[in-house]
């Protein structure tokens, strides 16, 4: 599935938002899998998704609400070709996915978890700050 022609693929965000499931929606009977989670609100289900420089989704992750974005974070960036630079919040602070990032051959924006050792000396604030892209998309 194509969800955009000609993307932009200098820069790439990732994001995760919670969307609140109806408390009846879970325990519907058959084999197909409902990415209904248990989280603090209540039954959830998680967007995990990649938008490209223009603010246009390139790909994206359904999962439950209780999946945390670190743990899909790998495989969207995976999905993604060559790019200058992946721009993520907190939630994907692991040195897994900045290897990762770097062995794609594109620099990882990234803030540090305040408990870090290394520090953000070296974080691009200014790019940072497009990560508005991604997050306009997103419910919540």
């Amino acid at each position: 599935m194509v969800l955009v022609h000609d993307p932009d693929w200098e820069w790439e965000f990732i994001d995760g938002s919670y969307v609140k499931a109806h408390q009846h929606s879970a325990g519907a009977s058959g084999q197909e899998t409902q990415a209904i989670g248990k989280s603090r609100v209540g039954n959830t289900t998680k967007i995990h998704l990649a938008v490209e420089g223009y603010g246009l989704p390139v790909e994206f992750e359904v999962t439950g609400g209780e999946v945390n974005d670190c743990s899909v974070a790998p495989d969207l960036i995976a999905r993604l070709p060559g790019v200058k630079a992946i721009v993520a919040d907190k939630g994907c602070d692991s040195e897994s996915i900045r290897e990762q990032i770097t062995k794609k051959g594109a620099q990882a924006v990234i803030p540090r978890k305040r408990n870090s050792l290394k520090g953000n000396a070296d974080m691009d604030w200014g790019l940072y700050r497009y990560r508005h892209l991604v997050e306009m998309l997103l419910p919540g």
